[in-house]
């Protein structure tokens, strides 16, 4: 079951994220630079910032979150961006990816596209968002915390053409 976030699922989201990163960038990012973007990612204070600001949806299992997405609301100009996802390891590969992409592309309506950023070596991720329609448009190097890192740029369009009425 995917639903919206609350206030009450901040701890969950928290551990969520906390487990997926060390799973995850384990032999991509030093344990130090995961922890820091953790701890300023994922903070109590900038949960409840999300909570209010963007778009937090909880995949469940058996009532227990499982795993979480966060989208930007659609901006003036049509645009949107996926700024997390993440699913608890023994929980990845059985569709919760796909039906909270799919739960926060209906938010997303009259958006006209979706970014994501990925860390270029989190194959994982990269495979996910091609299968789900996404682009690949470029990779760049920026900083995380002070350690150099390439980022994937990827874009969704939500934008479907329309069949001409007859």
């Amino acid at each position: 079951m995917i639903r919206p976030g609350t206030e009450q699922d901040i701890g969950a989201v928290q551990e969520i994220a906390r487990q997926s990163w060390r799973s995850t960038y384990a032999d991509i990012l030093p344990v130090q630079v995961q922890q820091i973007a953790l701890d300023k990612s994922y903070s109590s204070v900038m949960m409840q910032k999300r909570i209010e600001r963007t778009i937090l949806l909880i995949a469940e299992h058996e009532g227990s979150p499982i795993g979480f997405a966060n989208f930007t609301k659609v901006d003036e100009d049509g645009d949107a961006e996926l700024i997390a996802m993440h699913i608890k390891t023994e929980f990845q590969r059985n569709g919760y990816g796909t039906q909270l992409m799919s739960y926060g592309i209906e938010q997303l309506a009259g958006g006209r596209q979706l970014s994501a950023f990925v860390e270029a070596d989190n194959e994982i991720a990269r495979c996910f968002y091609e299968a789900n329609g996404f682009v690949f448009i470029q990779e760049f190097e920026e900083l995380l915390e002070g350690y150099p890192v390439y980022t994937a740029e990827y874009i969704l369009s939500l934008q479907h053409e329309k069949t001409p009425a007859l």
